[in-house]
């Protein structure tokens, strides 16, 4: 009874804790919402709250003031992110089903030449002289899609993940006749489904949030990925105060406090509803992949 009771007990204060530590992590995503739906005065006079002090759209609707170009940037962000993880995956996981087989001859070189571009790379100035004038993608939306399809730590997580499948189901499969890329695409991926799942969200978020590569290379307007067009709603003031504020009247003032906070509901609000559905996999893809090989 004793020992039941402590149990009970101990699965108490575990949820109490969880649940608080779950609350102080919604907080700060509470806070920008919060202030995204505030006046621009009470803001730069009180701070933040945690319920709006006056109920205010105008942020929204400075964010909204060219819809046409906040569509555009989704379009372009989904579309590189839905492509570039698919194709990501594909060859994250080819690369790691070849390495994590003990009878390829070259497993071990090839994982070697992988890793060391961890530890060393070009810089940035090879890349973009590689990038603009040997590929000539400037302004091109290849810029944005290929250099981040493949990296070395993912790769390195799904070898890691594929050895823990037993040698024995590829065994009985050549056994029956399968070829190689049979054997990978029928029983290695439907087995891979937390790796790919885990990867996935990396590769994901990764697309989803990067607005450098669009800051070195992308030059046309139209071609400004979501989180860019945030960098520069928020780094130019004179956007805020003259642009917007143009498009919505002259005697608009830009809220440019809770302008920020607005953007940002906007830009990741979406990407949070990933999570549900790759959840379940992720910690068991992230944990065998790192305890393995």
């Amino acid at each position: 009874m004793r020992a039941e009771r402590s149990t009970i007990v101990f699965n108490i204060m575990g949820y109490i804790v969880i649940s608080i530590l779950t609350l102080l992590c919604l907080l700060p995503f509470w806070l920008i919402i919060s202030g995204s739906l505030s006046a621009e005065d009470d803001i730069i006079r009180d701070g933040f709250r945690l319920v709006p002090q006056h109920f205010s759209i105008e942020a929204y609707k400075a964010v909204f003031s060219n819809p046409m170009q906040i569509l555009k940037a989704y379009e372009v962000t989904i579309g590189l992110t839905l492509t570039g993880t698919v194709l990501g995956l594909f060859f994250t996981s080819m690369a790691g089903y070849v390495l994590s087989r003990k009878d390829f001859k070259y497993r071990d070189k090839l994982a070697f030449f992988i890793y060391f571009t961890t530890l060393f790379s070009g810089g940035l100035i090879p890349w973009y002289i590689m990038i603009v004038n040997y590929l000539n993608w400037k302004d091109s939306y290849l810029a944005l899609l290929v250099p981040s399809l493949l990296s070395a730590w993912n790769i390195i997580l799904m070898k890691n993940f594929m050895k823990s499948i037993p040698d024995s189901i590829v065994e009985s499969a050549k056994i029956d006749g399968a070829g190689e890329f049979t054997i990978y695409r029928r029983l290695i991926l439907p087995l891979s489904t937390p790796g790919l799942a885990t990867i996935g969200l990396f590769l994901g978020l990764a697309y989803w949030n990067d607005w450098f590569s669009a800051n070195v290379f992308i030059t046309t307007e139209s071609k400004y990925p979501l989180q860019f067009l945030l960098y520069k709603i928020l780094a130019s003031a004179a956007v805020l105060k003259t642009n917007i504020a143009g498009n919505l009247g002259a005697d608009f003032q830009a809220p440019a406090e809770t302008l920020k906070m607005a953007v940002a509901i906007v830009v990741t609000g979406p990407i949070i509803f990933l999570y549900p559905f790759v959840q379940r996999y992720f910690v068991k893809g992230l944990t065998i992949g790192a305890v393995k090989g």
